[in-house]
């Protein structure tokens, strides 16, 4: 297991080059045989978004009229704890997928938009033309 994968398995992401690993390993996965490594990678950054309550504060954060929420917007409809909330929030946004703006004592997150596209345009299958 490569050093990001184990550090997001302990959820220990601060300072690990995740841009960087978006936009090297979110080439299309189905156009081509990956390798070991990109498979690995790949994976890590899929594990983060295998937890449910990760991909509803996605969509949560995502339909906000202004794209952006704080935790005490989203504590209710999860049904889960400020520190519960907190936590996965904390992952997304160190795993690259959030941003976030500090106002007072609030901290409000948004998508970035364009590691969400990477994401999905990794899943794409490629065209293929019937010769």
């Amino acid at each position: 297991m490569n050093i990001l994968a184990k550090c997001i398995d302990t959820c220990q992401y601060r300072g690990m080059p995740i841009a960087k690993l978006i936009s090297k390993c979110c080439s299309p996965l189905l156009s081509g045989f990956i390798k070991p490594a990109e498979a690995e990678q790949m994976a890590s950054l899929f594990r983060v978004l295998g937890e449910p309550a990760r991909l509803r504060l996605i969509s949560l954060i995502a339909v906000q009229p202004k794209g952006e929420a704080c935790v005490c917007q989203l504590m209710e409809p999860l049904g889960l704890s400020q520190p519960t909330v907190s936590h996965h929030l904390k992952v997304l946004y160190e795993i690259g997928l959030l941003e976030r703006e500090q106002r007072g004592t609030r901290v409000y997150y948004r998508l970035i938009h364009e590691r969400i596209e990477a994401l999905r345009n990794a899943l794409v299958i490629p065209n293929q033309s019937n010769s």
